[in-house]
């Protein structure tokens, strides 16, 4: 059974698929396995994101991932603000950044160094443990002015970003969590190849607060080794979850209803209104303005040439002008 919720008539009827389509975060609950949800497919969006640098396809995948965590995991904040991911390592892709702010902005960069990461591509080593290399993953919630900002750290030494987002809500919820990620190109014949990603996030949610017991990481101070019960509700999302063919996450002819459907007609879905994510970046000229007032004369002199201040925005590759003589360097 799928149920749709917070629609009218007119608008969706039961039964029918492809109600958001493609860019949209689409929250779900499984009732009688008290499960809560979020899928999203990512398609023009993603594409967008990706061929405004022109990275290379290792490094594109990556982002990618990183995309689909950021819309996740930040789409269910309950508040206006950021939810920042980013990544610190010493691979060639030394940083992943994906900066999605409420309700559906989403914009992302990747930096690398082009010649080690040629190197392996040349080797044929694109594993992301080895593009990524040793680090750390910073999941960061910002409010915004006046809050305090809160950050989960993770290690990356050899994992994905999915095992890593993963350990997150372990150690930082500590609510049973799966997570599920897949990125890929899609070719048709006659078009040009075109990026997708597809990701899905379930989270096992009992008015029960000890149904919600689970085994400590190893070597936690509260680890009790395998003996700690794990609830069948759980076990059964988790098997169901397992069910899911990497192609259905991106494919466009498998919607994410559909693939609600799939999964939980059973015990019944009830999907809720699609939020759509858009391609949206936060510079402008007045802010970027705002942080050259702040320059002292050495660093405005510093940041001329050929009598112009040229800042490039990172995310959306938009350029900005100044004339030096337009700011009052503080001393």
């Amino acid at each position: 059974m799928l149920e749709t919720v917070q629609l009218s008539d007119q608008e969706r009827k039961l039964g029918e698929f492809g109600y958001a389509g493609d860019d949209h975060v689409v929250p779900f609950e499984v009732g009688p396995l008290d499960a809560r949800g979020r899928v999203i497919q990512l398609g023009p969006l993603l594409d967008a994101i990706l061929e405004r640098h022109d990275y290379p396809e290792a490094v594109a995948r990556l982002l990618a991932e990183a995309c689909v965590v950021a819309v996740l995991l930040g789409s269910s904040l309950k508040f206006d603000g950021k939810f920042i991911l980013q990544t610190r390592t010493d691979g060639p892709v030394d940083m992943l950044v994906a900066d999605f702010t409420t309700p559906g902005s989403l914009r992302a960069y990747a930096r690398f160094d082009p010649d080690r990461l040629a190197e392996l591509m040349a080797a044929g080593e694109t594993a992301p443990a080895t593009l990524l290399g040793s680090g750390i993953l910073a999941l960061t919630i910002d409010q915004g002015e006046y809050t305090q900002r809160y950050q989960g750290i993770v290690q990356l030494d050899g994992n994905t970003l999915e095992e890593a987002a993963r350990t997150y809500f372990r150690q930082s919820e500590q609510i049973p969590t799966e997570i599920r990620i897949e990125v890929a190109k899609l070719v048709l014949p006659g078009e040009p190849e075109r990026w997708r990603a597809g990701g899905m996030l379930v989270q096992f949610l009992p008015e029960a607060p000890e149904r919600l017991r689970m085994p400590d990481l190893p070597g936690g101070d509260g680890d009790t080794g395998p003996e700690v019960p794990v609830d069948n509700a759980w076990l059964e999302l988790q098997a169901l979850l397992g069910t899911i063919e990497p192609t259905e996450l991106i494919d466009p002819m498998v919607e994410s209803e559909r693939l609600l459907y799939r999964l939980f007609h059973e015990h019944g879905v009830r999907v809720f209104t699609g939020v759509r994510v858009a391609d949206e970046c936060s510079c402008s000229r007045d802010r970027i303005r705002g942080i050259l007032e702040g320059f002292s004369a050495e660093e405005i002199s510093e940041s001329t040439e050929d009598g112009v201040i040229s800042v490039a925005c990172e995310f959306c590759s938009e350029a900005y002008s100044f004339d030096p003589a337009e700011f009052s360097p503080a001393e």
